[in-house]
């Protein structure tokens, strides 16, 4: 069971003791909104890339920012209570911000983690990612569902 935390400056100093430690501390971002399999896929996938996988997890608003309105189907607390049950996943956090800039800049992570929506080139936060030197990598099987896509057959 993963844990869940509120404070980021809480969640730094723990994945600063697995660094310390020698082990491979992994981010990976998204709204998770109806887990479906590829976000199963790009987590287990993401877990493979080091020792401990951090995810951070769009809050409701930011959610809303970036999918519209109806967005998301799934509060925060539901989708954090489904990822917590997943075995890759150690520690959460839920964020505000429209990327996970702030995540990287505070975590430190040394492997940045996103699903094959992107491709490395375009994720978001390359820059960033390169300038603190964390590794980005793209996992998970290729794209052939989306939240969007569901809700779509959900409503006929």
């Amino acid at each position: 069971m993963a844990d869940v935390f509120e404070d980021l400056e809480d969640l730094a100093r723990v994945v600063r003791d697995h660094q310390s430690r020698g082990e491979t501390v992994v981010l990976a971002n998204g709204c998770f909104d109806l887990l479906h399999g590829g976000h199963v896929s790009y987590l287990e996938d993401a877990k493979a890339c080091g020792d401990v996988l951090v995810v951070g997890v769009n809050s409701d608003e930011s959610v809303r920012n970036l999918k519209g309105e109806g967005r998301p189907v799934c509060d925060e607390a539901e989708r954090l209570t489904v990822l917590e049950s997943m075995r890759c996943v150690d520690y959460l956090i839920v964020f505000g911000e429209r990327t996970c800039e702030n995540l990287l800049r505070t975590l430190r992570p040394d492997v940045h983690a996103k699903g094959t929506d992107y491709t490395a080139e375009t994720v978001p936060e390359r820059s960033i990612s390169d300038e603190l030197g964390i590794r980005t990598v793209i996992t998970g099987d290729p794209k052939e569902n989306a939240t969007k896509t569901i809700i779509r057959k959900v409503k006929g």
